[in-house]
């Protein structure tokens, strides 16, 4: 076992906009980027209007973790991770 097949934890706040209700994006990160994805918290508006926001636990390997996070880039997604934010 290598370093890089160590799994890690990492915590990051994720805003997802009302645009993006009908993706399935936290579902990706665990189909497409193999990570085990535990959502400690979450605010919603009444009947999905307005922005979602997920603090999220996700663990895997460093790769599968920075592939997911880069995805999430790629989406144009606000993410904050505690190191940011301090313990929330």
């Amino acid at each position: 076992m290598t370093s890089k097949d160590i799994l890690k934890s990492k915590r990051i706040r994720l805003r997802i906009p009302k645009d993006y209700h009908q993706e399935p994006v936290i579902s990706q990160l665990v189909s497409d980027y193999g990570l085990t994805v535990n959502i400690t918290a979450a605010i919603l508006g009444a009947n999905a209007v307005g922005d979602g926001w997920f603090d999220l636990d996700l663990k895997g390997t460093d790769t599968q973790i920075q592939n997911a996070l880069n995805y999430l880039q790629h989406l144009e997604l606000e993410v904050w991770d505690d190191n940011q934010t301090g313990n929330w």
